[in-house]
C-alpha cells in the first residue's frame, strides 16, 4: 500500500520537484508529510482529507458540550500540545483526536495509560486541538494562586525586553511554568532542566539521580518560558550573554520550596537548571540514610569526639551534604556552637549558624574560615576543601580543639588521604588531625509495588564475585516498572557507605606516606566494609538491584 507522501504526489498535491527539495533537509525528527505541511507545500486541510480517506477515519470540529476531563487529569498538557492530540473519551473504545494519525507514539502512549482499551482516532485541525487543550487542560493546571512567589516584577529597559516580559506574564506561560514546578515536586525531582534545542525546547526532570524527559514545548515559546523563570528568580532578563544565578522561594501544595536557578547561554538559547530544595522530603537523621548498623555506631562515636577532622567523600550528587547535615543535627545542642560555611547553603538548620560563600563580595572559604574561628565555635562545617589554604586552616582548627566536618571529591575513603597530600598538607599534620573518612554513593531503591524476584546467570554471579548464594529460596530482585514508580522500577534512593576510622595504625601509614591502596588493604583487613560490599548487602536484602550497585560503585 502506497504511503501518504506517494499518494500526495500521485494526486498532484505535491510535485516531484517539491518532494526533492524537502527530502535532503536533514530534519530527521520531522516526517516528510509534516515538513510538507509546515513549509506550506501541502495545506493542512488537504492532508486531513487525504489521511481520513486512506485510514478510514472520521473528522471532528466541535467537542461535546458535556466533555469530562476527569479521566485524563494525569496527562501532561505539554505532551498533548507536542503531539497535537486530545483525549475525547468513550466507554468501550477510547477516542483520541489527533492532527497527525501517523504519530504512532500517541496511540502507544494511550494504550499504556489505559491498558485493555481499544484506541480509535479522530482527525481535527491543529488550531482546534490547541484551543481545546488550552480550554480544558491548561485551565485545569495549577493556578497562579497555588504558587506564591516573593519575586518582584523588576525594572527592565528596552522595547525587546518589555515585549519578553509581557509574553512571560501571559496566563498560559505562567500556568505552563507552574505546571513544570508542580509536577517536578510531585514526582520527587531534584532538578528541572530547561534546555533549548534546534527545533524545540526540551524539559527534563532528574528523579532519583536519573534524567527523565517531561515535555518538549514548541520553539516559539522558548523565550517566554525562560524569561518567566528569570523574572521569578530576580534575574536580569535583558542579559542573555552571561551566566546568571538566582533563587526562587515558592509555596507548592502547602509546602515551602526553595529553587536555586542557574542560567547559561548556549548556541540555541539560554539553558536553565532549577535545583529543588524541599526540606520536607529530606530526613536529617542518621538512622534514615541507610547506614549498616556497625558503621552507624562507629560514625556516631566519631561525630561526638571533641576535636579532629571528619571527611565525607564522593562525586557530586552522592548525598554528602545530607549526611553532614544529619551529623550536625545529631550533635546539635544548647552547649555547642556550630558554624558552617557553604557554597551554597542548601538547607537552613535550626540552632546552627550558616554562612554563604560570596566570591563577588570577597567572602571565600579561606577568609571566611578565619573569621569563623574567631567566633568561638565548637564545631565547624566547611562545604568543601578545595585548596591548601582552606585545608591548613581546617587542620589548625582541629588541632586547637575544634571538631571539623568537610567534603572531598574522591572515589573511595582511602583516596581522601592522597588527595589531601596532593593539595599540599603535610603528612604529620594530617595524621594528627584526621579521625575518620567516609565514602558514599546513592543507589536507587527498587519499587516495592513491582520489583520482581529473579536468579542471575551463574556467569554474572561469578564475574561480580557476589559474596552470597542466590537460590529460589533466597532470590534477589530487579526493577520491572508500574504506575507507582512512573514505569522506572525505582522509588527513592538510599546510601551505600565505606567508613575508614583513622586508628593509630592508619596514622602510622599516613606518616610513612603509604599509598591509598595500602591504606585501603589495611582497613579492609581490620574490618572496613567497602562500598560495593555494602551495595551487595542491600541487593541481598531486596533494597536495590545488581545494576544499580555496578552503576554507582564500578564493581
Amino acid at each position: 500500500m502506497a504511503g501518504i507522501i506517494e499518494v500526495m504526489v500521485e494526486r498532484g498535491l505535491l510535485s516531484a520537484a517539491e518532494l526533492k527539495k524537502i527530502k535532503p533537509s536533514g530534519r530527521e525528527r520531522e516526517s516528510l508529510h509534516r515538513l510538507a505541511i509546515r513549509t506550506g507545500l501541502v495545506s493542512e486541510e488537504d492532508f486531513l482529507v487525504l489521511a481520513a480517506e486512506m485510514l478510514k477515519l472520521g473528522q471532528i470540529s466541535e467537542l461535546p458540550t458535556d466533555y469530562d476531563i476527569t479521566p485524563f487529569t494525569e496527562i501532561s498538557p505539554l505532551f498533548l500540545e507536542e503531539h497535537r492530540c486530545f483525549p475525547l473519551g468513550g466507554t468501550e473504545a477510547l477516542a483520541v483526536i489527533v492532527n497527525d494519525p501517523y504519530d504512532h507514539l500517541v496511540t502507544e502512549t494511550f494504550k499504556q495509560l489505559f491498558p485493555g482499551r481499544r484506541i480509535e482516532l479522530l482527525l481535527a485541525r491543529e488550531e482546534k486541538i490547541f484551543g481545546w487543550i488550552r480550554e480544558h487542560f491548561l485551565a485545569a493546571a495549577t493556578d497562579a494562586d497555588d504558587l506564591e512567589t516573593d519575586a518582584p516584577a523588576g525594572v527592565f529597559l528596552g522595547d525587546d525586553v518589555d515585549h519578553l516580559r509581557d509574553l512571560a506574564s501571559e496566563a498560559p506561560i505562567i500556568k505552563l511554568v507552574n505546571q513544570f514546578l508542580t509536577k517536578a515536586v510531585e514526582d520527587g525531582a531534584s532538578d528541572i532542566h530547561i534546555e533549548p534545542q534546534a527545533e524545540n525546547l526540551q524539559v527534563r526532570f532528574r528523579v532519583d539521580g536519573v534524567l527523565r524527559e517531561h515535555a518538549t514545548p514548541p520553539k516559539n515559546i522558548q523565550s517566554s518560558i525562560i524569561s518567566r523563570v528569570k523574572i521569578m528568580a530576580r534575574m536580569d532578563i535583558a542579559e542573555r550573554r552571561l551566566p546568571q544565578d538566582g533563587r526562587i522561594r515558592i509555596k507548592i501544595s502547602g509546602k515551602d520550596i526553595d529553587l536555586r536557578v542557574s542560567c547559561l547561554p548556549t548556541v540555541y538559547g539560554e539553558s536553565v537548571v532549577m535545583r529543588i530544595l524541599d526540606r520536607n522530603s529530606i530526613s536529617f537523621s542518621l538512622g534514615s540514610l541507610g547506614f549498616p548498623e556497625a558503621e552507624r555506631r562507629r560514625f556516631e562515636e566519631m561525630i561526638h569526639l571533641p576535636y579532629g577532622i571528619i571527611l565525607v567523600t564522593g562525586p557530586t550528587g552522592s548525598g554528602k551534604t545530607t549526611t553532614l547535615y544529619a551529623a550536625l543535627n545529631t550533635i546539635n545542642a544548647i552547649d555547642k556552637k556550630i558554624i558552617t560555611i557553604e557554597d551554597p547553603v542548601e538547607y537552613e538548620l535550626n540552632g546552627i549558624n550558616q554562612v554563604q560563600v560570596n566570591s563577588k563580595a570577597g567572602l571565600g572559604f579561606s577568609n571566611g574560615l578565619r573569621s569563623i574561628v574567631r567566633q568561638d565555635p565548637d564545631v565547624i562545617l566547611i562545604g568543601e576543601i578545595r585548596d591548601r589554604e582552606t585545608a591548613d586552616i581546617a587542620i589548625q582548627s582541629a588541632l586547637t580543639g575544634h571538631l571539623v566536618f568537610s567534603t572531598l571529591h574522591t572515589n573511595d575513603a582511602a583516596g581522601a588521604v592522597t588527595r589531601m597530600v596532593e593539595i599540599g598538607v603535610e603528612g604529620y599534620l594530617l595524621s594528627s588531625s584526621l579521625v575518620g573518612i567516609m565514602a558514599q554513593r546513592l543507589v536507587r531503591v527498587l519499587c516495592p509495588s513491582c520489583k520482581e524476584a529473579f536468579i542471575p546467570a551463574p556467569a554474572l554471579v561469578e564475574r561480580l564475585q557476589l559474596p552470597f548464594k542466590v537460590s529460589n529460596e533466597e532470590p534477589i530482585y530487579r526493577p520491572k516498572g508500574c504506575k507507582e514508580c512512573a514505569f522506572s522500577g525505582f522509588r527513592g534512593r538510599v546510601g551505600i557507605f565505606e567508613l575508614l576510622p583513622v586508628t593509630d595504625a592508619v596514622r602510622g601509614l599516613i606518616l610513612e606516606s603509604q599509598s591509598s591502596l595500602l591504606l585501603r588493604e589495611h582497613a579492609v583487613k581490620n574490618g572496613m566494609t567497602l562500598l560495593r560490599e555494602d551495595g551487595w548487602a542491600k541487593v541481598r536484602a531486596g533494597i536495590t538491584s545488581l545494576e544499580e550497585v555496578v552503576r554507582v560503585s564500578g564493581a
